[in-house]
């Protein structure tokens, strides 16, 4: 992802007249006179930041969570929680506050360093919502999408993105004013398209199970291309991205347990291998368990998934956590899906989000609220550093 714009955010504190951070691609740039070294300096722990996020965001009483992350490259980019967002220009050595007030953002979606998408909430309503930014974050516009309720969206640039419900996919070309419904199959439980033409969707069918189908015409013509035993279907997630498709086909959950079987494809859709399939007491069987690929995801027992980040056509990323083990972890593939590697962090929390802007650079947020942090790898998630760390409920 490129970017040629950018903006300044000057810290709060006692560097607020000696550093500006650049919010573009580049490095960070210190004013003139002002001590170089200072600026490599990282901070730690909440950078000082608590008291204005609590303050801004109208949670003073209560404590500050993490919602999600969003990184442009390896060293720019932001995290949002429960009315507020903060943001990086040097991979996690200082943190800024960029907004504070009534949105709680669900997930983050920024093209460029200028314009951004959310889906949000206010507080004590269930209803989310689609907002845009063109300042970085700073000010947010609520879009008016009637009858219509995002799960996740995807935007490639400024203009074109698309949008995931429960049960279809919906594409702008106008910056989300407005959207037009892509045709998917019946009882379509999860879509994803790669391009306006590529796209895959996960069907249900009673008394089958799951069918994976893709389409090489924007939707006009659907072929099934993998049919997945399940006595249950509680649905489903699916991720594209150039040649490779993942799709996450959830069973049941019980005693906070979580059943889900992982599926890959590295040829968009027409064949596909069971990466694995996690069996709990709990949740019963995962879907196609008789298949091969039996295993387990990240953070058992009993994790539950967050979301995928790939990258290229081959590498893939799922964060993960575990209410039961309190702990949450990452699993990985270099090869889409035909090796697959978990690995737990340390630290507690039971709940997590990740963005990678490279094969081996990525972001994971703790979105618990007994450990919120962030984290980054440079090494493809085998080893992880703490970057900031607010107030927990324990403290």
């Amino acid at each position: 992802m490129t970017t040629k714009s950018t903006m300044t955010w000057k810290r709060i504190g006692a560097l607020a007249l000696s550093l500006t951070l650049a919010w573009g691609m580049g490095p960070v740039h210190t004013l003139s006179g002002a001590n170089a070294a200072s600026s490599q300096a990282c901070g730690k722990g909440d950078h000082g930041l608590s008291a204005t996020l609590k303050k801004g965001s109208g949670v003073e009483e209560q404590h500050l969570q993490f919602t999600d992350i969003d990184f442009l490259n390896d060293t720019t980019g932001r995290a949002g929680g429960e009315g507020f967002l903060i943001g990086t220009s040097n991979a996690g050595c200082t943190w800024q506050s960029i907004y504070t007030g009534q949105w709680q953002f669900t997930q983050l979606d920024f093209p460029n360093n200028v314009n951004g998408y959310a889906l949000a909430r206010v507080k004590d309503s269930p209803a989310t919502y689609l907002i845009r930014t063109h300042d970085g974050g700073s000010h947010w516009t609520r879009l008016d999408t009637p009858g219509i309720q995002f799960k996740r969206i995807d935007f490639r640039n400024k203009d074109v993105g698309y949008g995931y419900t429960y049960n279809g996919a919906y594409q702008t070309k106008d910056g989300g004013v407005t959207w037009n419904k892509m045709n998917t199959p019946a009882n379509t439980r999860a879509a994803a398209f790669a391009t306006e033409k590529q796209g895959y969707a996960v069907v249900v069918v009673p008394g089958s199970g799951y069918h994976l189908k893709q389409t090489s015409d924007g939707g006009k013509n659907w072929t099934t291309s993998l049919r997945v035993v399940s006595d249950t279907w509680s649905g489903a997630d699916l991720y594209a991205h150039g040649q490779q498709v993942w799709a996450l086909l959830y069973g049941d959950a019980g005693m906070s347990q979580q059943s889900y079987s992982l599926y890959a494809s590295g040829n968009q859709g027409k064949n596909w291998t069971q990466v694995f399939a996690q069996s709990t007491a709990g949740g019963g069987p995962a879907p196609g368990t008789n298949s091969t690929g039996k295993g387990n995801g990240p953070a058992n027992p009993g994790g539950h998934p967050g979301n995928m980040a790939l990258i290229g056509n081959q590498t893939a990323y799922l964060s993960a956590g575990s209410p039961a083990a309190g702990k949450v972890g990452i699993g990985r593939s270099y090869d889409t899906g035909s090796t697959w590697k978990n690995i737990d962090l340390k630290d507690p929390g039971y709940s997590s989000r990740i963005s990678f802007p490279s094969a081996k650079t990525g972001w994971l947020v703790v979105t618990s609220d007994n450990s919120p942090a962030i984290y980054q790898t440079i090494d493809g998630g085998t080893t992880w550093t703490q970057k900031m760390l607010l107030p927990s409920e324990q403290d």
